[in-house]
């Protein structure tokens, strides 16, 4: 029995013969016997040559599966997510309360509409109480991205910024201040959390630091996800107001957090 139809003698090139032929392991089979250069070129079992095609197709689509996930470990090691929330997602946030269901569906749609979003760099604060999921959800997004795209994301702290910058006086850093600024100012997406976190007024270091991220991305129109533990009114003073006329100008997103912390109450 013949394993695939016969092309139509008038489809063939001129001169091109069809004897039948016999495959070991699919039988007999139309073989087509081409005229070529003062030789005969023979054509093959059409089953044996779709198999191997598929097979090739299938490496192929592998390959690229492979591809993909390197690229994903290649950018989760480059955003710098902290192990206890590297693996947070979206859909792993528990909503026991109106409030987590608004801010779930917030982020998801940022997540979701993060191309055109990354188009205006409009960007996203979460604010209010610590322990209500503020970092799970900046993580979730930005896992959400780069798995589904080709957007980048990095998460850091601001004590981490302002550190890293600190070291960077020193004559033996390998790194500059301008280049930590840049690696802050690249990706689609940066989580900058714990703004505001010290009690303290902010110095002029830790004001001036911030307005340079803020400014350089709002000058690139890449988005930012700011976490703090503050209110909306009590941002800018941990911010500076040359920042919050940025994020203002950008018509930035706001999510406030106002429910008790979900931390500890776990039963073991």
């Amino acid at each position: 029995m013949r394993s695939e139809p016969v092309q139509p003698a008038s489809e063939l090139p001129p001169d091109t013969r069809i004897q039948p032929a016999e495959c070991e392991t699919h039988g007999t089979y139309d073989q087509k016997i081409f005229p070529l250069l003062g030789k005969e070129l023979k054509s093959g079992c059409p089953a044996c040559i779709r198999i191997i095609r598929e097979k090739s197709e299938a490496a192929e689509q592998a390959s690229k599966a492979f591809e993909l996930r390197m690229a994903m470990e290649r950018k989760l090691g480059a955003a710098l997510i902290p192990k206890r929330f590297a693996s947070k997602t979206l859909d792993g946030y528990i909503v026991t309360n109106p409030g987590q269901r608004k801010a779930l569906a917030t982020c998801r749609r940022y997540a979701d509409e993060f191309s055109q979003i990354a188009e205006t760099g409009r960007c996203l604060l979460l604010l209010g109480k610590p322990g209500t999921g503020k970092t799970h959800l900046s993580v979730g997004i930005a896992n959400e991205i780069m798995g589904k795209s080709t957007a980048t994301a990095v998460y850091r702290t601001i004590g981490a910024v302002l550190l890293a910058i600190r070291a960077t006086y020193d004559k033996t850093s390998v790194q500059s201040e301008s280049q930590i600024l840049s690696s802050l100012i690249s990706p689609s997406l940066l989580i900058l959390d714990e703004i505001g976190v010290s009690k303290e007024n902010p110095s002029d270091f830790e004001l001036t630091t911030l307005f340079s991220i803020i400014n350089g991305r709002y000058e690139e129109l890449r988005p930012t996800v700011i976490i703090s533990n503050l209110d909306g009114q009590s941002l800018p003073a941990a911010m500076g107001e040359r920042c919050i006329d940025r994020l203002r100008e950008g018509r930035v997103i706001v999510i406030p957090f106002d429910w008790e912390s979900e931390r500890g109450k776990e039963v073991f």
